[in-house]
């Protein structure tokens, strides 16, 4: 699911968002993508099976909505019965710098069981290209929720 500013955001970066994406890549499932405001959406319940949810990129507005519980759309609602059901929730947070406000929302949402992994990429893997950065960072996300990628080298030990 995609919020109206993230459809219009991918859209003026030049990475509209597809209206469908069909199994590839080893992923597990098909996109299906629902309406903002479809609260009868199946990820709005519990009883809604799935292995997580990632707010990605998640941004400060956001995050403020999620630690306050408020659930008028279904990202929100979402990501609320993620936390109530005790599921997987990863935050990707991609603002910077932090103010205290946003620090203390995302302690909030740490507290309530969500996993906050801030859009940091890791350069030990010495990426040559913006997609390189993306996959490592997308590695971590996956962790998260049990699904071994395997987009970028991981850490290996010094020999």
């Amino acid at each position: 699911m995609a919020s109206d500013t993230a459809e219009q955001v991918c859209a003026f970066e030049g990475h509209p968002l597809p209206k469908a994406w069909e199994p590839s890549a080893g992923l597990p499932a098909r996109l299906v993508r629902h309406r903002p405001a479809d609260l009868f959406a199946a990820p709005a319940s519990g009883s809604f099976r799935h292995l997580g949810m990632v707010v990605l990129p998640c941004s400060a507005g956001t995050v403020g909505r999620l630690a306050a519980g408020t659930s008028d759309s279904l990202l929100l609602r979402a990501a609320d019965v993620c936390l109530k059901e005790r599921r997987p929730l990863v935050i990707v947070v991609r603002e910077t710098p932090l103010s205290r406000i946003h620090l203390r929302n995302l302690l909030e949402l740490s507290d309530a069981g969500a996993v906050i992994l801030p859009a940091n990429p890791g350069f030990y893997q010495k990426p040559s290209s913006i997609e390189e950065l993306v996959d490592g960072l997308l590695d971590r996300v996956f962790d998260q929720l049990g699904l071994p990628m395997e987009l970028s080298p991981r850490w290996k030990d010094q020999v």
